[in-house]
């Protein structure tokens, strides 16, 4: 199953997590099953994101597309540069 067919399957169960601050606390806690980034995510927010889901054993998917093309994928009206898969 490709990442955009997962992320539209997990939209619909509502099992997805959007904003920056909420996927940090929730990828602190270790507990979602898959971390998206956007392509062109800012550069601190990456990094942060990735250390933690590291720390946490979670993998961490790249979006391959711009938040605006996630944000489009996930039928919202602005980007979006990372989500959290519960």
């Amino acid at each position: 199953m490709s990442l955009e067919e997962t992320i539209k399957e997990s939209l619909a169960r509502g099992e997805v997590v959007i904003g920056s601050n909420k996927c940090k606390k929730i990828v602190k806690t270790g507990k979602p099953k898959l971390v998206v980034l956007a392509k062109n995510a800012p550069e601190d927010l990456s990094k942060e994101i990735r250390y933690n889901a590291k720390v946490s054993g979670l993998k961490v998917e790249v979006f391959d597309g711009t938040s605006r093309e996630l944000g489009i994928l996930c039928g919202r009206p602005y980007p979006i540069s990372i989500l959290v898969i519960k």
